[in-house]
């Protein structure tokens, strides 16, 4: 497994990155709340076992986020509403062996 890694200083340039980089159509993407890292895996190609780990330190309690990509600011929702929002479904594993080789070669 090749992992390559981008780190950022907050949640919210993440979710700018995750926001930019969804597919159309897709508004809701997972984070990992893991080991004091908020991550999120993106696959860089069908066919190999390469994945771009974006992250920033930090955690959130579980839940869906719903992020406005225009103010930069998140909070939890109760459910997907909106078509014209991000959401972000944050997971709290209780173990991620993809996220512990990736933290293991920061």
């Amino acid at each position: 497994m090749n992992v390559e890694y981008t780190e950022f200083d907050s949640l919210k340039d993440v979710f700018m990155l995750l926001s930019s980089a969804a597919a159309p159509m897709k508004n809701t993407l997972p984070i990992n709340s893991y080991k004091g890292y908020l991550m999120s895996f993106i696959p860089l190609s069908q066919n190999t076992d390469s994945f771009l780990m974006v992250y920033a330190k930090g955690s959130l309690e579980p839940g869906i986020y719903e992020f406005d990509i225009s103010t930069g600011e998140h909070h939890i929702v109760e459910s997907v509403e909106r078509a014209d929002k991000m959401y972000f479904v944050v997971l709290t594993p209780k173990r991620n062996t993809i996220a512990d080789k990736a933290l293991d070669n920061l």
